[in-house]
């Protein structure tokens, strides 16, 4: 294959965007010499499993599933945007419901029979037209539209409650999960949630401060109870409220507002109160960043886990599903088992309260199954429907786009608008991490003068790749905003502030294919087009993604056409989408079973060892005396269920005591809870071993050598704490 070298300056990279589509190496030039990335862009060729992925169906190998095939997951749920989550169930099966807001079909619906493996059930709200400005006519509801809904079953009949921003709490119900949906509208109320009491009454409490409103609805849930008597939880909560009565006893959850904050509950005796409010989850980042990975430093604090619902199992297990920030990928959610103290549901395992492991033992649910991805992106357009994960960015003009017209295409005609972020019908997508590679083929023979048509990161600032026609001819641009977008822009303003596009020198053939590579990892993204399918060249240097509150959301890729003269103009064809997912499972998610390794720590790159005088096990500097291969490999014995035991070259077994460690000969015994390690995977070759007998993880002590204890309570989001191991 051909290849064609890019030279751009080093600092545009951090770190390689994929090892099959694009590949980077960094030349520190003599003297005198800038540094240099060379970069070539080529055709994507899937590689074949890795042997620790052999067993696992393909679909799930080649994309994200949070099911690890050996009775563990791992977090996130879904490596992609799912934001506000509540989950229910009825019978056997769960039901989760998330946030949609500008986006068309509304309010996202999923369904599961294990908790780690979800499909689509399908949405509320085929169009959410409120209003001319939920179709991008004189103004838009960027950031607005669905917001947090709550998701309940009663009597035989599914309800979704949520709240659309200056027009009013939607309250949906069905016979069906799958609809049809019916609606009736009530005055607005902030993150609300909704109880079927026992006794017929139906409560909602909203807010995001205190005090919080406790009200009443009619039992029709067409009006509220006016005169119901005055109830509110005082103490301080947050927002995105889940309102729960179990074995007689009433639950709140909800967040405090931020990304890096916790989430709370409180309990009564009677929804009339008193109420007591603990802490539900304190400071558990799941060991994600808050600056992009690539540039995280040890005093990191984390994006932590918040605003999420409760659920149990017919075992009698009750797990949270909850969200957390993901930087420019968005929101995502994560899976974490809920321990009942005190008779508090508090997220975490005993031993290790308010705190969550990534890697775990899958819920408890009766119901067992390969993994399978919620996901797949792809689209060749074919078969007369949309694969239904896209969506219309607000409310499209459903007579300007067609499957129909040339079967087989997606075409959608041009309509007026200033530019990309005013502009009507386009279709999006949410990408999936931690990398993802957006392609399509785009056929311009239908276009006009004033037409710009391609493949955007619907954002702010937002950035795209496409053909732009004017009477002067036909150029391929790629262009950047600056991020001063507005969410509710006022009739007439510009959203655009000019800004010149890098323009490439080649006339764009009528046929051409279009790419962004995105790394969520460094916040970077490579837009690229190809006059074959198979060699693509960058138009610019990288395009930094970002999470911000115009669009409350993550990049969005999407495709769009639209006609800057003021009127309709012609037609693009769009083929053949696909999303590659370069690490969708990959090393990070193996297990190195009977091999020997050493284990490096993140913090000091010191190593651990076995202190054969005092048989237990410290940490000493690699080029240290104590660090030859005798005292400092490990043999991984499975013990199922992503679990191990690390046997030293001496035949003795890493065993752990309150928050001990030490050597231990099992000579004739088998190893027990004290020997046995879950094995956890933060992605990016990060490790961490969580003992079973406190579920907290091996850890040093940075900086100072000495013993390894069992104390760690989870993850520095920098993996520089101590707990995080290289293999």
């Amino acid at each position: 294959m051909t290849r064609r070298p890019i030279r751009l300056p080093c600092s545009a990279f951090e770190t390689d965007l994929s090892q099959r589509s694009i590949g980077m190496r960094c030349f520190r030039c003599y003297p005198g010499f800038a540094s240099l990335v060379v970069l070539t862009i080529g055709v994507i060729a899937a590689p074949p499993l890795p042997p620790a992925l052999a067993g696992i169906p393909t679909d799930a190998a080649r994309h994200w599933t949070a099911d690890n095939g050996n009775g563990t997951y791992s977090n996130p749920l879904f490596y992609e945007e799912f934001e506000d989550p509540d989950i229910i169930r009825v019978g056997d099966t769960y039901y989760l419901a998330g946030t949609t807001m500008h986006m068309n079909p509304a309010v996202q619906l999923m369904q599961s029979k294990d908790l780690c493996n979800w499909e689509l059930a399908g949405y509320c709200m085929d169009r959410l037209d409120l209003g001319p400005a939920f179709r991008l006519e004189g103004g838009n509801i960027y950031g607005q539209g669905i917001w947090a809904p709550c998701i309940r079953y009663h009597n035989g009949t599914f309800y979704v409650f949520t709240n659309v921003n200056g027009v009013g709490l939607q309250v949906f119900r069905s016979k069906s999960i799958h609809g049809p949906w019916e609606r009736n509208q009530l005055p607005g109320r902030h993150d609300l949630s909704v109880l079927f009491d026992d006794d017929g009454k139906v409560y909602i409490i909203s807010g995001n401060r205190a005090p919080y409103p406790i009200e009443e609805l009619a039992p029709d849930l067409r009006s509220f109870v006016a005169d119901a008597p005055r109830r509110s939880l005082p103490e301080r909560m947050g927002e995105g409220h889940h309102l729960y009565k179990i074995n007689g006893k009433y639950y709140d959850i909800s967040a405090i507002p931020g990304a890096t904050t916790d989430q709370m509950v409180a309990r009564a005796d009677s929804i009339d109160g008193p109420w007591t409010v603990e802490r539900m989850v304190q400071g558990e980042s799941l060991g994600v960043t808050i600056a992009a990975p690539a540039h995280a430093t040890a005093s990191d604090r984390g994006l932590t886990l918040h605003q999420g619902g409760m659920v149990d199992t017919p075992s009698g297990q009750w797990w949270s599903v909850i969200m957390q920030d993901h930087g420019s990928a968005g929101r995502m959610v994560a899976l974490v088992p809920i321990t009942w103290d005190n008779g508090f549901p508090l997220i975490g395992l005993p031993g290790n309260l308010r705190k969550a492991p990534n890697t775990w033992i899958k819920p408890d649910t009766g119901h067992t199954q390969d993994p399978k991805p919620a996901f797949v992106h792809n689209d060749n357009f074919d078969g007369g429907k949309l694969n239904p994960h896209w969506q219309w960015n607000h409310v499209p003009d459903d007579a300007k786009w067609s499957l129909t017209e040339k079967p087989g295409v997606l075409r959608l005609h041009s309509l007026p608008a200033n530019d990309f972020y005013s502009a009507r019908n386009s279709l999006c997508q949410r990408p999936p991490g931690p990398e993802s590679i957006m392609t399509v083929e785009l056929d311009t023979s239908g276009m006009v003068a004033g037409d710009t048509a391609g493949l955007a990161l619907l954002s702010s600032p937002y950035a795209w790749i496409g053909v732009v026609k004017t009477g002067e001819g036909t150029t391929l641009q790629m262009y950047s905003s600056p991020g001063r977008e507005r969410g509710f822009a006022r009739p007439g303003a510009a959203t655009e502030p000019a800004s010149p596009p890098a323009v490439s020198q080649t006339a764009p053939p009528q046929r051409l294919w279009l790419r962004v590579a995105c790394n969520f990892d460094t916040d970077q993204a490579v837009f690229s087009w190809s006059a074959d399918g198979r060699d693509f060249t960058p138009l610019r240097p990288p395009f930094t993604m970002t999470f911000q509150l115009t669009t409350f959301q993550g990049v969005r890729p999407a495709l769009f056409h639209y006609n800057t003269s003021g009127r309709p103009g012609g037609y693009a064809d769009f083929d053949n989408y696909t999303v590659e997912e370069p690490r969708a499972r990959g090393i990070e998610r193996e297990i190195p079973v009977g091999k020997t390794i050493t284990l490096t720590s993140g913090a000091d790159g010191s190593v651990l060892a076995v202190d054969s005088r005092n048989m237990t096990l410290v940490n000493v500097a690699a080029d240290a005396p104590g660090a030859d291969a005798q005292n400092t490999q490990f043999q991984v014995i499975d013990l199922g269920k992503g679990r191990v035991a690390l046997k030293a070259a001496n035949g003795r077994f890493v065993s752990a005591a309150g928050e001990a460690v030490s050597m231990k000969d099992l000579t004739g015994e088998t190893p027990s809870d004290a020997e046995s390690f879950q094995w956890v995977n933060l992605m990016r070759g990060d490790t961490m071993l969580m003992s079973l007998t406190n579920h907290r993880y091996l850890a040093t002590k940075p900086n100072d050598p000495g013993p390894v204890s069992v104390s760690a309570t989870g993850p520095n989001p920098a993996r520089k704490g101590g707990a995080e191991f290289k293999w």
